[in-house]
């Protein structure tokens, strides 16, 4: 009986147990197969956290790879509120070090047991001085943090990044995807007894460094020069912009109000617009280059036709316009030196509405030059048919349009370089590993186009070559070099009035040098300068200062001799003997050789013809215009040169037309324009202009 009632409890008890087994591997089993994910993400959650670190961004150069910004490591701290025993103590000596009050760090210190930063991307000063407190579950992280080693240069176009390496402005944003590399991370592991380690990875390097047209030394110059001009006119704001026009690359794109990338927070909005690209104003008289521009293709006007400027006064639709001097009768290149308003009106009546409007389009206005920067504006160009009656006359001197800086600089290019449109860019290459790769920017390609044939970009360059040698332009003449530009003061609208204000202007000045062979456009802009504030007063000396240094840079020979008091001054001595003979012309060979100079850089645009004697433009008798039709381009250049007259070459063969014509009484010193082409039979043959556009 005994045996048996034992029996029944072993097997009582091992049914029990096998109860038990059972239900604990299948509870077991449960855990493993079917609610594993869900423990191992909230063990994750309890033993380890993932913080997203700042990527490394590759490195901006200038176009010649000296850096403009660049990736550095810095520290990061961040706290693991678990392990601080007293949080209020840590957030009081921390948030003295950091800057920070005391209640925002002990929010932070609040927000989560495992991990909170504290303060990112530290400078090493304070990095010092946390170390230094020596507080448990203090610690410090390496990170990614942008710096600008030019500090304000250019700072425009470069852009600036966020806290997170996101590109904010400039190449920065428009080139984020490809200068930042994947995000990397940081995972914090704590074990049971709340001690932390850490592993960090970096994220895939698919980055790309990026090599711009920009060259740190000219955008120095403009940089300086504008500063200066701020600092001498108390203008409010102001861009100097600086082209190469044979391929529409930016050399220096200088804004005042100026901010530091390294410091982008501390500096108001404003300070941050590319001006250059964003800026909208009225062009005021450099945009007489269009009117006469138009013209001149039509045919409708040439250089010495008369024109009678009323005395200074005109009436459009009721309205009376008035120049800013009492002009009588004028030549068209007079009325382009001497910048009246009249004259550019009467011209424009003559070009018509329609056509008018179809330059400005061609030139590249109302609409974006495709300037690989962000923040564009298309500028402001009415519809035609939304004309008013004094459209015409308003758009024909500057008012009633709006344009930016970069819109204007590449229309001048365009003259500068024989009639063809480029693309502006700052953009020269992206590279990776040393291997350079296509810029997919999503613009379109830099394809020249004809908006001007090239003899109405040569007559358009003598013409502004007189405003700089006798019209209003007289301050931007340089020294040793030729140049060719327009003066513009550009009334601005009143807020107050609505109406044109008589004493806040936009003195503006744009052109290029040297004349025949140009290496560089240049435009300024000064806004509200106080005291003097006309463009041939204010931004023509500008214009000089930065030609004469960014030229005397890229090595660009001189085209003419340099005055002796000149001389003196840069030597400090009397000079003996005569001038170096120097000869710098090279003919402009249409449509093929503009577009050949793409591929030729600013430094060697100028190659000179083998020197031969040079007569000194000091005295400047009367003569009869030498017969040059059928002479080859270097037997003009050595007859001009004997002749002292300053030569303007088109193309490319034999002489086939000249202006002045032959026997026509000019003074020596005077520019004689040749166009060359092929004879065949006895009838010369120019090459035939395409569609302008």
């Amino acid at each position: 009986m005994d045996s048996r009632r034992l029996r029944l409890r072993l097997l009582i008890i091992a049914l029990i147990a096998a109860l038990w087994m059972a239900a604990a591997l299948g509870r077991l089993a449960y855990l493993q197969l079917f609610r594993y994910g869900d423990y191992l993400a909230r063990a994750q959650h309890q033993q380890q956290k993932i913080v997203p670190t700042s990527p490394k961004r590759a490195p901006i150069y200038d176009r010649n790879m000296h850096p403009m910004a660049m990736s550095i490591e810095v520290d990061s701290c961040f706290a693991i509120p678990s392990e601080i025993a007293d949080q209020a103590l840590a957030a009081r000596l921390v948030s003295r070090v950091l800057g920070v009050p005391e209640n925002v760090m002990e929010q932070r210190l609040a927000s989560s047991r495992s991990f909170v930063w504290l303060e990112r991307k530290l400078s090493p000063e304070k990095v010092e001085r946390i170390a230094a407190l020596n507080l448990k579950g203090i610690y410090f992280q390496k990170e990614n943090r942008r710096f600008y080693p030019k500090r304000d240069l250019a700072a425009h176009v470069l852009g600036y990044v966020d806290i997170d390496e996101n590109g904010q402005g400039g190449i920065e944003y428009a080139l984020n995807n490809r200068i930042r590399r994947n995000s990397g991370r940081m995972m914090v592991l704590t074990d049971a007894r709340h001690r932390w380690f850490n592993s960090r990875e970096n994220g895939h390097d698919t980055s790309s460094s990026v090599v711009l047209t920009l060259d740190e030394k000219i955008q120095y110059i403009a940089d300086k020069a504008l500063a200066a001009a701020i600092t001498e006119t108390h203008a409010i704001a102001g861009t100097i912009m600086v082209q190469n026009p044979a391929n529409g690359e930016l050399l220096a794109v200088a804004n005042w109000p100026r901010f530091n990338p390294n410091a982008a927070k501390d500096s108001p909005p404003e300070h941050m617009m590319n001006r250059a690209v964003a800026a909208l104003y009225e062009p005021g008289s450099t945009f007489k280059l269009v009117t006469l521009a138009a013209a001149l293709e039509e045919g409708i006007t040439t250089p010495g036709e008369v024109v009678d400027c009323q005395n200074g006064a005109i009436y459009i639709a009721g309205h009376r316009i008035r120049d800013h001097k009492p002009f009588g009768l004028l030549t068209i290149s007079d009325v382009l030196a001497k910048s009246s308003d009249v004259g550019a009106i009467k011209i424009g009546l003559r070009l018509g509405a329609p056509k008018l409007y179809e330059y400005i389009h061609a030139l590249g206005f109302g609409s974006p030059t495709h300037v690989d920067l962000p923040g564009e504006s298309r500028g402001l160009l009415r519809r035609v048919e939304n004309w008013t009656p004094i459209s015409v006359g308003a758009i024909s001197m500057g008012q009633e349009i709006g344009v930016t800086p970069v819109q204007l600089i590449n229309a001048v290019s365009a003259i500068a370089n024989g009639g063809l449109m480029n693309r502006p860019h700052v953009v020269k290459e992206l590279r990776r590993n040393s291997q350079a790769l296509s810029v997919d920017s999503g613009l379109p390609t830099n394809q020249p186009r004809r908006v001007l044939s090239a003899r109405t970009s040569a007559t358009l360059r003598l013409m502004m070559e007189g405003v700089v040698l006798t019209g209003t332009g007289k301050l931007a003449r340089l020294d040793g070099w030729t140049a060719a530009g327009k003066t513009g003061s550009a009334q601005k609208i009143d807020p107050a009035t609505g109406r044109y204000s008589p004493t806040q202007l936009i003195a503006s000045f744009v052109g290029f040098a040297p004349l025949n062979t140009p290496a560089v456009a240049i435009l300024v802009s000064l806004d509200s300068p106080v005291g003097l504030h006309e463009g041939g007063q204010v931004a023509a000396p500008v214009f000089k200062r930065v030609a004469e240094q960014t030229l005397n840079y890229l090595g660009v020979l001189r085209d003419v001799p340099i005055r002796q008091k000149v001389l003196r001054a840069s030597r400090g001595k009397e000079l003996s003997g005569s001038l170096p003979d120097i000869t710098d012309f090279t003919p402009a060979e249409g449509t093929s050789a503009a577009a050949s100079m793409n591929a030729v850089p600013a430094a060697q645009i100028a190659t000179p013809l083998p020197v031969m004697q040079t007569v000194a433009l000091t005295d400047h008798h009367e003569m009869k215009a030498p017969n040059l039709l059928g002479k080859t381009v270097r037997e003009v250049t050595e007859e001009c040169l004997r002749l002292s007259l300053r030569p303007t070459l088109i193309g490319t063969g034999v002489a086939v037309e000249q202006i002045p014509s032959s026997g026509t009484m000019i003074r020596q010193g005077s520019r004689v324009t040749v166009q060359f082409g092929r004879m065949v039979a006895g009838r010369s043959h120019r090459k035939q202009e395409h569609s302008r556009w």
